[in-house]
Formats: C-alpha cells, structure tokens, sequence
C-alpha cells in the first residue's frame, strides 16, 4: 500500500506539471500527460531491464514462471501461491511451477531425515545419493529459462 500511496503522490505531480494537457482517464499507471501507456512499453522497458542486468534475453512472460517456481522452492503453501498468481485453481502450478534440482535435493533430504533418524546411523553417502537420484536429469529453471 506504501508504494501506491507514492504511486499516486508522483502521479498527483505529474497532473500539476502536465496542466491542461492531462488526460484524466483514470488510469493507475499513465504517461505523464495521464493517458493510458502503449501496451509495447512493459516490454521495451523488459528488454532494456535485461540487457542492463547483463542476463540472457527472454520473454516477459517467462518472468511468471521463474516466480512461481521461487515460490516453490521458498515452501509457499499451494493458496497463497495462488493468491499471488492470480491462479483460479492449483492445476496452473503444474504449468509454471517447474521442479528444480535443489527442490528435488531437498525432498530427497526430508525423506532421509524420515527413514534415518539422527538415533540412527546414517549409512556414508546415502543424502548424496538419494540427492542424485532425485536428480533424474530433468533441467532446473535455470536450464529452462525460468530463471
């Protein structure tokens, strides 16, 4: 809420120096005459974010996914991810949440702290492997895109 109370004091600005040349068509982000913003500037603006970043070229869109899949491996419950998605129900995580090895390492770890207690001595190497195995080759995000 903080950001768009500052949102709408600069925007508050822009209405004052623009004058009689604002547009007053309501819009939450405008030009700064107050007309409503070229549908191609998110995606200019998006380029440019990624070049000056130095990372690989991608699409906006892509962004969603890489999103969804922090939110996996950040342990967010399945309704909040879809809260903040916007997701009217949990099949959309099939589609942007991708599996990353770390997810995979770390699932591997949970069900070796079940089957080998800390009473129990862990048999040498085992987390390693189960860690492999989770690892089926499968990219992460990174290697997809998503990241």
């Amino acid at each position: 809420m903080a950001l768009l109370r500052q949102h709408r004091d600069e925007q508050t600005e822009e209405r004052e120096i623009a004058a009689q040349l604002w547009e007053d068509d309501d819009w939450l982000f405008a030009t700064p005459t107050g007309g409503a913003v070229n549908p191609r500037t998110d995606y200019d603006e998006w380029k440019r974010l990624l070049r000056l970043a130095g990372l690989r070229d991608g699409r906006l869109h892509d962004a969603r996914h890489t999103a969804a899949t922090v939110l996996l491996i950040l342990g967010v419950a399945e309704r909040a991810v879809m809260g903040i998605m916007g997701w009217s129900n949990s099949a959309m995580a099939a589609r942007y949440q991708h599996l990353t090895t770390q997810v995979r390492r770390d699932i591997a770890r949970q069900v070796g702290g079940l089957l080998w207690s800390s009473s129990t001595q862990t048999p040498r190497g085992l987390h390693e492997t189960q860690a492999e195995a989770a690892d089926d080759g499968a990219p992460d995000a990174a290697r997809i895109g998503c990241a």
